[in-house]
């Protein structure tokens, strides 16, 4: 086959960038940083595969620009940074890097629910403070997990991965999807609800659904004044999932006690008040970020680009 170019958007493990150098002209961005958008339009000018991250925002613009391009491998499982009907206009394939991620992804909401439940990090950051006196029977209290509700929004493959962790640690499980599962879908208890029956019945409501335009700030104030006065909230999906402002305002006036987000409405920019907030852990977006999972990924990437050259269908093909 030809030697196509490749052109990847930041650095990623060496695992997939050299199984592709077997074949290709790769250049991978100089920059440890997201591109501009004029960047990744200069920097993949005549490329014919693009490896982009999923804080690059493959846009029309960006399509429109990329004459030569015929894939491109997203790395990452989302797919809401790339306009997908549009290159499916155009002639370009998307790809993407799905369940390679699942159990790293429920291993961090997993945490974030222990974490948030039982003030881990406001513990650890009050002991470095100083602020530990010693034991005392009503000091630094949290609560339990045995017998509370986890409500999983979205029980697909990582909603379901946290829900078997969630059960070994006591927890009862509700969903909700826009359909149930059906019988034999799940080897474990779990009871389909209605999305009302979520907010009000969850002690702990964890989001694992697409973003998309239904789903786009699914969670508003109007949400989070239905759930308990005691519940926490995680997020490990997509930041924008969440109207930040009022999730916010649930935590400082006591609608919520707490919550646990590893992603952000307007990465890389915090909401500041969300900073100054003791009763949110915050996580830099570090859902997938084990070496094995970063490197399996990268290899994922590799072999999407290699299959469409060979004019073989990619095997994570999305549009």
């Amino acid at each position: 086959m030809d030697r196509k170019k490749i052109f990847i958007t930041r650095k990623i493990p060496e695992a997939g960038v050299e199984k592709l150098k077997e074949i290709f002209d790769v250049e991978v961005s100089p920059f440890d940083r997201d591109l501009t958008q004029d960047e990744i339009k200069k920097m993949s000018t005549g490329a014919q595969g693009l490896i982009p991250m999923i804080t690059n925002n493959i846009n029309r613009e960006i399509i429109d620009h990329l004459t030569t391009m015929q894939i491109i491998a997203n790395y990452a499982v989302g797919f809401n940074n790339i306009d997908i009907e549009y290159a499916r206009k155009n002639g370009i394939v998307v790809t993407n890097t799905p369940d390679i991620l699942t159990e790293a992804t429920a291993d961090i909401a997993m945490t974030l629910i222990l974490c948030a439940a039982r003030r881990i990090v406001e513990g650890d950051r009050l002991v470095r403070k100083g602020g530990f006196k010693g034991f005392s029977p009503t000091f630094f209290l949290g609560v339990e997990l045995q017998n509370k509700v986890l409500g999983v929004y979205g029980m697909g493959r990582i909603g379901q991965a946290l829900a078997k962790r969630a059960i070994n640690f006591g927890l009862k499980i509700i969903y909700h999807n826009r359909r149930p599962l059906g019988g034999g879908s799940i080897d474990f208890p779990a009871q389909y609800v209605s999305f009302d029956e979520l907010l009000k019945e969850s002690d702990f409501i964890s989001i694992h659904t697409p973003l998309t335009s239904e789903t786009h700030h699914r969670f508003t104030k109007k949400e989070f004044k239905k759930m308990k006065n005691g519940a926490y909230f995680i997020n490990t999906a997509r930041g924008p999932l969440v109207k930040e402002e009022d999730l916010v305002q649930a935590l400082k006036e006591g609608w919520i006690s707490g919550a646990g987000l590893d992603v952000y409405e307007f990465e890389q920019e915090l909401n500041p008040h969300l900073i100054k907030t003791d009763n949110a852990v915050l996580l830099p977006h570090v859902g997938s970020a084990a070496t094995e999972v970063r490197e399996r990924m990268s290899i994922m990437v590799a072999d999407n680009l290699i299959a469409f050259f060979k004019g073989e269908s990619p095997p994570n093909r999305v549009n």
